[in-house]
């Protein structure tokens, strides 16, 4: 059992999780990674026990297998003592055009992104009222406020995610259970890279570091980083659909 603080993060073996997890390292805090690459996050734990890390915790989860996510989350509160902070970071970011026959990856992007992520939640939500509280952490995004073209389920399944989040906090009121929301703008990882234009984007490690200052602060909806997205976002919600897709050109 660990005197430090802990932290579940889903989707840590790349990309943002990998960088929260080493962020979270620096920060001292004991860790319990999870995704379905087991040897990339066993290959990370020399490195993150190097950074400040007291104890490391690898484990293989497929988010889309949702039977096998409570079981995860059990474990890494067993291994850790306890579970302070729960990340549903894991997610994929699949080009899904309407129309197209993309259904199957349509699918997918929901079942990892939507229900993978309210299924970790809601399986750290027991645990951490019994342990007298803690803090459950969505990673959003800003495509969660206005469908983007080519994008159709994973705006969708954001936007779904934006409105769990919303309503646990709401039910959660006046307990010891934080729920936060990060809405990330362009971060610079693989699952937005070849997709044409990514306007501001930010280093990822640059974006866990201020994730990571954000859910230490215990925040209850943050777009990261703060600006310019917070105005971007407002603007998306206002603009028209014309604006953001212009109607295409007839052949």
């Amino acid at each position: 059992m660990s005197s430090s603080r802990t932290i579940l993060i889903t989707g840590a073996s790349a990309g943002i999780g990998a960088s929260l997890a080493l962020e979270f390292a620096r920060r001292g805090y004991a860790l319990a990674l999870a995704a379905r690459r087991l040897d990339a996050l066993e290959a990370a734990v020399p490195a993150l026990r190097a950074a400040g890390a007291p104890a490391v915790v690898p484990i293989r989860l497929d988010v889309a297998d949702t039977a096998s996510i409570e079981p995860a989350v059990q474990q890494a509160a067993q291994a850790l003592g306890r579970l302070d902070v729960v990340v549903a970071n894991a997610g994929i970011g699949a080009l899904t055009p309407v129309g197209k026959g993309r259904l199957p990856a349509m699918r997918e992007t929901l079942q990892v992104n939507l229900l993978g992520a309210i299924a970790t939640i809601e399986a750290a939500l027991p645990i951490l009222k019994t342990q007298g509280g803690g803090q459950v952490v969505g990673i959003t995004s800003v495509a969660g406020a206005k469908g983007m073209p080519g994008f159709a389920a994973y705006s969708a399944s954001k936007a779904g995610l934006h409105r769990y989040l919303q309503a646990a906090r709401a039910e959660l009121r006046g307990t010891q259970i934080v729920v936060t929301e990060l809405a990330p703008g362009f971060i610079d990882t693989d699952i937005n890279r070849g997709y044409g234009a990514r306007p501001f984007v930010i280093p990822v490690e640059r974006g866990a570091a201020i994730m990571a200052r954000m859910i230490e602060r215990r925040v209850g909806l943050r777009w990261v980083p703060v600006l310019p997205w917070t105005v971007i976002a407002l603007l998306l919600k206002l603009l028209p659909a014309a604006v953001v897709a212009p109607r295409q050109r007839r052949h």
